[in-house]
């Protein structure tokens, strides 16, 4: 049939070149794998591996029967929940009027980016969706290369060499710390320090913080607390609470940026109209205090605070490099130690690199250049979460979270990482 022929195949120009996102396909790569009998190592999606709390599943449970279209904003009760959660946490004073609800904090990022008309900056590496965002929208795009004696984070000074340029410019930077891809986080001098320059040139700042509440040592910084009126704070569910399935995100906005929150309710009431009503009913225990929901945290982190170093410390023995990991659950290692090596197996850019590693040995990573880097870096993202959450978590209770923790209960995952460094000295 010539049907098709009739109709052109006219598309933005601003898709070209970009394809599926690449955590979503090494997921579905994975899957296949696994479905065909291959066993795989999965350290390339970063979903958190623990399960939903039992109090926010049993509400959710409760709350299946909802079925109502909600406020395009977002459940009221939810709204004034996650005030009183980030104000708690943050030291921020909002209430229900500063935040929106969405599925998915991605979601209203790429709102957010389609209501605010400026340049992105964005420091090299990160995650893998804000710069195709951007593009799709057609918004400048500035990448900033970080360095490695900075955690791979981006630095004030930095920040201004970039504004000095045009001080007019109306600009975006996003921060996302704990840093997915490289696991490390700003300390509370170099947040001040940016804020004073997004102060300075009136920098709009989102602060992506889904991986705030699982620092190692439990105590979320934010720059909110120092630019609190030109910071918009990004969370979730999907991190911190096991329930990335769930697609439930929030935008908490500062007073004076009402009329960019309101331009963002029409986006969204023309879009997706409103979240899931039983996800959002569900979500008030979430965000409420609870002494629940505080040892599962407590939980969360100590295991990943025991799991993170000790894969840190495997590969930096095999000489693949990276930052020290401080929270969520991501390494950014180096591979170019083994450069001439991977000549000489005729690779030569990491996407290369990592499917020959897949395919030969069953390990899934990202390559860096998914996340900004140049693919002639041999880098990658690597998640360590390729364990039963549930089982860690009953485990902890009664075990010592040290290294003969990790080797019990991650037997497969380590399998997998020594795969890894024996097939890079081969």
């Amino acid at each position: 049939m010539a049907s098709n022929a009739f109709f052109p195949a006219t598309i933005n120009q601003n898709l070209f070149g970009l394809s599926t996102s690449a955590t979503v396909a090494i997921n579905e790569q994975s899957r296949s794998m696994e479905a065909a009998g291959k066993t795989v190592y999965r350290l390339g999606f970063g979903q958190s591996p623990f399960p939903v709390p039992e109090t926010v599943v049993q509400a959710l449970k409760d709350h299946a029967h909802e079925k109502d279209y909600l406020p395009v904003r977002g459940l009221p009760e939810l709204r004034q929940a996650i005030a009183g959660f980030v104000n708690r946490r943050k030291g921020t004073h909002a209430d229900a009027s500063d935040v929106i609800i969405g599925p998915g904090s991605k979601e209203l990022m790429f709102l957010l980016q389609l209501s605010y008309y400026g340049e992105l900056i964005i420091p090299a590496p990160c995650w893998v969706s804000y710069a195709p965002q951007a593009q799709i929208i057609g918004r400048r795009i500035t990448r900033v290369a970080t360095k490695i004696e900075n955690n791979l984070l981006l630095m004030p000074e930095e920040l201004e060499a970039i504004c000095q340029q045009d001080p007019e410019r109306s600009r975006l930077v996003i921060l996302n710390y704990p840093s997915n891809p490289t696991g490390t986080a700003y300390d509370t001098k170099t947040l001040q320090g940016l804020a004073e320059v997004a102060r300075k040139y009136k920098v709009l700042v989102l602060s992506d913080e889904i991986y705030g509440e699982l620092l190692y040592h439990g105590h979320a910084d934010s720059i909110a607390a120092y630019y609190p009126e030109g910071t918009i704070i990004s969370g979730g569910l999907s991190k911190w609470c096991g329930a990335g399935g769930w697609r439930l995100g929030f935008f908490v906005f500062p007073k004076g940026l009402k009329r960019l929150e309101d331009a963002m309710a029409v986006c969204a009431s023309e879009t997706f109209t409103s979240t899931s009503a039983p996800i959002q009913y569900a979500a008030v225990t979430a965000f409420q205090p609870s002494e629940a929901i505080d040892a599962y945290l407590d939980l969360a982190r100590n295991i990943l605070a025991v799991i993170g170093p000790y894969v840190y410390h495997l590969l930096e023995s095999n000489n693949i490099s990276m930052p020290k990991p401080e929270g969520g659950f991501y390494l950014f290692p180096d591979f170019s130690y083994y450069r001439e090596t991977l000549l000489k197996k005729g690779i030569r850019t990491d996407e290369e690199l990592f499917a020959r590693l897949l395919n030969e040995t069953g390990v899934a990573l990202l390559p860096g250049s998914a996340f900004g880097v140049p693919a002639s870096q041999f880098t990658a993202r690597l998640s360590y979460v390729d364990f039963d959450g549930a089982a860690l978590m009953a485990a902890a209770k009664t075990q010592i979270l040290d290294n003969q923790f990790v080797e019990q209960h991650c037997a497969k995952m380590i399998t997998g990482l020594n795969s890894m460094c024996t097939w890079l000295k081969a």
